[in-house]
């Protein structure tokens, strides 16, 4: 009897705890003062959106997504309410349940159009009937073919940075967030998922019913229709994938309890309920999206090895550096990313070892020195606090906002000791859990609870608002790194290698291998390499990516590589792939041959990496 006592206690004080803990984030929300807002058309200041609740139909037939989007708002006194549309067909409006005028502005490339909406003094709740055209660029609608089971069609959303507003009107701006709830019906065949509360299994009648307590950003709203299936890996973790990839995702990601577990005992209980991951067909833009509750992976990291999960360590740490505690504006990308990377690889570490963690800093290092050569001609564009006025927030979305952010964040953990610095930043978490940040409010945050407080004297503000790296930046070394780089180093000299010495390496050691070939290495020499260890047919997609650059920088044509390459360029749709070759591409001058491969793997690819190729290459 003692014990159900102090069970149901424990259940009352929780339920308490966790609806207090909504009701003061709410409070929080509403209470707030929201930043000029450079990606948006919203006023929120005057009347800002706090609840969505979205009826939807998804149409494979017609590739037409058609609904209702009903909005709990909070008005300051305004007349109107602006919203963010872009490719929408708007077609009526309701204020409190009466029809009112709406008008959509001026059309901005970037940006779409304002809507704004006629509104009362006591006007509560908005109601817009709307429908996705052809032109909506946060969808992708897959055929069967373009999927792993080649049954059945796919569709999924990417909102991030400013495309939700192509797929639901809605104010689109990091610091505004809202709870939502969602009806979506999809074909009986199908299964929907969200950023949200998901069902398990597919049910009778194709109509699937969602909820999201906690309040996020517009960016972090996410669906995904396939025929999908669920495997647990804990009570709290698992994956969706297509039926013929399920087994090899659940093995891949089996450690994922082990990560959560360890990103709770650094920073602080994970706040999210569930932590699920969804495979996606190959064209999805980015190695993972952090969509609370379900993150959205490639899968390009299923190597059958656990060797590429750092991925899934970088999604879960978003739960607290991105989707817990936000960028303001995409101005502080930063925030998100660059404390992210950090949480990433304190994760490797405590799972997989300091030498490990270590390789995967250095390799971000080396892809940070890679992007501050690109951005030489525009050394504004690596600095940490960005300014984007006028431009995509998607230009600031590279190495600078992750590896120069984590490299910030690295050399102030040495300057302060780890004990402070994680205790410094589990308080950073707590304090502004459920609510958004800027540059200037973490500056001041570091002064007076980290800083100052311990007598310490860094350089933040030539690290945050200056160009390049500075000159106290953190030393990270590997072992394993060091005997790769002899073992090339004695290669190039003598043309031999001993095979035995790399029976064990990693796939961070052989991509750091042959990223580093120098740009005078022969031919002779790759063909002696490829015959070796067949990188050509390599089955792990980050070390086929890193030998197709170093086949098209230099001129390397055996073993039927460039088959190999347009094949690759016209299943994957990973963005950070797919412009690596079209990039070396351009720099080994052969732009016709690589306009060519793109004319028929641009349908395949995603509007987010389709439009950076369209400008990397000069297509229109």
């Amino acid at each position: 009897m003692k014990k159900y006592i102090i069970l149901v206690l424990t259940t009352i004080l929780t339920v308490t705890s966790c609806q207090e803990n909504k009701q003061t984030q709410q409070t929080k929300e509403n209470s707030k003062i929201y930043l000029e807002e450079f990606h948006s058309y919203a006023q929120p200041n005057d009347a800002v959106i706090t609840h969505l609740d979205l009826d939807i139909h998804v149409d494979f037939e017609t590739q037409v997504i058609r609904g209702i989007a009903t909005y709990d708002i909070k008005n300051s006194g305004s007349d109107q309410i602006i919203l963010d549309s872009k490719f929408l067909e708007i077609e009526s409006v309701t204020q409190n349940g009466t029809t009112t005028d709406f008008e959509l502005g001026d059309f901005d490339e970037s940006l779409g159009q304002p809507l704004t909406v006629a509104i009362k003094e006591d006007t509560k709740q908005i109601a817009i009937t709307y429908s996705t055209t052809a032109k909506t660029e946060a969808l992708q609608w897959l055929t069967a073919q373009q999927t792993a089971d080649k049954t059945n069609p796919f569709l999924f959303t990417q909102g991030q940075a400013i495309l939700t507003r192509t797929w639901i009107p809605i104010q689109d701006s990091p610091q505004i967030r809202i709870t939502y709830n969602a009806t979506v019906k999809v074909p009986q065949e199908l299964m929907a998922v969200m950023s949200a509360e998901n069902p398990k299994e597919k049910n009778e009648n194709g109509v699937y019913y969602f909820k999201m307590e906690q309040p996020i950003p517009a960016y972090l709203i996410a669906l995904a229709v396939g025929d999908i299936e669920y495997k647990a890996i804990s009570n709290r973790t698992g994956v969706y994938a297509e039926k013929s990839m399920l087994n090899k995702v659940h093995e891949e990601f089996s450690d994922m309890e082990k990560m959560v577990v360890a990103a709770e005992n650094l920073y602080g209980d994970y706040d999210w309920e569930q932590f699920d991951v969804i495979v996606l067909p190959p064209s999805f833009p980015f190695g993972g999206m952090e969509n609370p509750r379900l993150t959205f992976a490639t899968p390009t990291v299923i190597a059958g090895d656990k060797s590429l999960t750092s991925l899934v360590a970088h999604e879960l740490a978003h739960s607290w550096s991105g989707n817990l505690v936000t960028n303001a504006t995409w101005n502080d990308f930063w925030l998100n990313e660059g404390f992210t990377v950090y949480f990433e690889i304190r994760i490797m570490e405590a799972l997989y070892g300091k030498d490990r963690a270590n390789m995967l800093a250095l390799i971000g290092k080396q892809d940070l020195e890679d992007e501050l050569e690109a951005l030489k001609e525009s050394p504004n564009d690596t600095k940490l606090k960005l300014e984007l006025q006028g431009r995509n927030p998607d230009d600031g979305m590279n190495s600078i906002a992750y590896d120069k952010g984590y490299l910030f964040l690295r050399t102030l953990e040495e300057k302060v000791g780890r004990e402070s610095m994680d205790a410094f930043l589990k308080s950073y978490f707590k304090k502004n859990a459920f609510s958004t940040t800027n540059t200037e409010d973490f500056i001041l945050y570091l002064n007076e609870n980290l800083l100052d407080k311990n007598n310490i004297t860094f350089n933040t503000e030539e690290w945050i608002y200056q160009p390049g790296i500075p000159a106290n930046a953190a030393v990270i070394e590997s072992d394993a790194f060091s005997n790769v780089e002899k073992m090339l180093e004695e290669f190039l000299k003598t043309s031999e290698i001993e095979v035995t010495k790399t029976e064990n390496w990693t796939p961070q050691e052989w991509v750091h291998f042959v990223r580093n070939f120098p740009t005078d290495i022969s031919i002779a020499q790759m063909q002696q390499l490829d015959d070796t260890f067949d990188f050509t047919n390599s089955t792990n997609s980050y070390i086929t990516m890193v030998w197709y650059e170093q086949s098209i920088l230099n001129d390397y044509h055996s073993n039927n590589v460039d088959t190999k390459i347009a094949e690759f360029l016209n299943t994957v749709g990973r963005r950070w792939y797919v412009t690596t070759l079209f990039s070396a591409f351009a720099k080994a001058e052969r732009i016709e041959e690589a306009k060519e491969i793109y004319k028929t793997a641009r349908s395949n690819y995603h509007s987010v990496t389709a439009n950076t190729v369209d400008e990397m290459l000069g297509v229109k």
